[in-house]
């Protein structure tokens, strides 16, 4: 059971970087209301591929909510019918949630694929929730974690509509993203309590942990307010009609120069780190991947800022920045265990014999697996 629940996780933390990477292409190819309504797009369960299947058409079979674009306004089909020879405005409701009316086949679809591998990671997740259940007297913790990352994929999926109603509120993108992380952060948690072989994962010396968290809390900061940057881009963008990027870095808030001056600070924070770990008996393997991420992800910010804010490079920027988030909790969350586990922390993660679920958990999950 416990292999089982381990790939459950591994399955389901590939789906949700997947989602994220998908997301962050929505935002950079501006197809964040390539689909006007949700869950549906257009009304539909597989949306329109042509601006034909939008527009009204005499004698024409039409699915009940299916919608269209007639005089500028999005309408809603009251039932299932085949139009007449004229537009008949009591056979259709307006749809006023937005005035977003625009189609463009090549954003519905990106948004469509969005949405669908955010169906697709609900499904492990609801897995990983009933498995939980086999440990719930044994290990409650887990069971807790497995259902609140659940509710927390849920939480997702509404605010993604109250995202599509308000078309692209800026501050509720920023949670939509704050959401991910913490899915993340419960996934990564779970797998690192029910692991076995975590001795790679322990650094043996003390004070190494505590500034993997203050890395940690940096890089968050940095998400948070690189968030926000990509809110006021966005805006810009549309202001300028995709124009003048060159002039956009001097129309940016302060958000943006701190955010620009933080990078210096993560990249000093995360080199002490790799270069104390890299002198240490047995260096963590994963620390040398943190810090190839940071460094690319300190060109990319550079390449965007002096480069006038590529497209491509955006969706790439974000995602580096969500890996190494998911790096630096991964490390900092095993060695907070092994210093729960022994007060005498030092000591005790010398031996790297740190296991990392309790007792009966372990037992359980290895006669299981026999």
């Amino acid at each position: 059971m416990r292999k089982f629940f381990l790939r459950l996780l591994k399955i389901e933390l590939v789906l949700v970087y997947l989602v994220v990477i998908a997301g962050s292409v929505v935002r950079m190819s501006g197809s964040g209301m390539g689909c006007p309504d949700w869950p549906k797009c257009f009304g539909l369960l597989v949306p329109p591929t042509q601006t034909e299947q939008v527009i009204f058409h005499p004698n024409t079979e039409v699915a009940k909510g299916q919608m269209i674009i007639h005089n500028d306004t999005l309408w809603k089909a009251k039932a299932a019918m085949v139009t007449g020879e004229e537009w008949d405005r009591e056979v259709w409701k307006a749809y006023t949630v937005h005035d977003y009316t625009v189609f463009n086949p090549l954003h519905t679809w990106i948004e469509y694929i969005n949405r669908l591998l955010g169906a697709l990671s609900g499904l492990p997740m609801i897995l990983i929730a009933f498995v939980s259940l086999y440990y719930l007297r044994r290990f409650t913790l887990l069971t807790v974690l497995a259902f609140s990352a659940l509710i927390m994929l849920g939480f997702e999926a509404w605010l993604g509509k109250l995202v599509v109603d308000g078309n692209l509120i800026p501050g509720s993108i920023t949670i939509h993203m704050l959401g991910a992380m913490v899915i993340i952060a419960l996934i990564l948690m779970m797998m690192a309590l029910v692991q076995q072989n975590v001795s790679g994962f322990l650094f043996d010396k003390k004070g190494l942990p505590a500034w993997m968290g203050v890395a940690l809390t940096l890089t968050l900061a940095q998400i948070i307010m690189g968030t926000q940057v990509r809110e006021q881009v966005d805006e810009l963008y549309k202001l300028h009609e995709g124009g003048q990027r060159g002039l956009w870095a001097g129309e940016l808030g302060i958000t943006f120069y701190v955010h620009r001056s933080f990078s210096i600070l993560l990249l000093l924070v995360n080199g002490y780190i790799w270069n104390k770990n890299r002198r240490l008996e047995k260096p963590v393997a994963l620390v040398t991947l943190m810090m190839l991420l940071v460094v690319l992800e300190t060109i990319a910010g550079i390449i965007l800022v002096y480069a006038d804010f590529p497209p491509m490079l955006q969706p790439i920027h974000l995602v580096l920045a969500i890996i190494l988030f998911g790096v630096q909790f991964f490390l900092w969350f095993h060695n907070q265990l092994a210093r729960l586990k022994d007060p005498e922390s030092e000591a005790f993660l010398a031996k790297q014999e740190y296991v990392s679920s309790s007792p009966a958990l372990q037992s359980s999950m290895d006669q299981s697996d026999n």
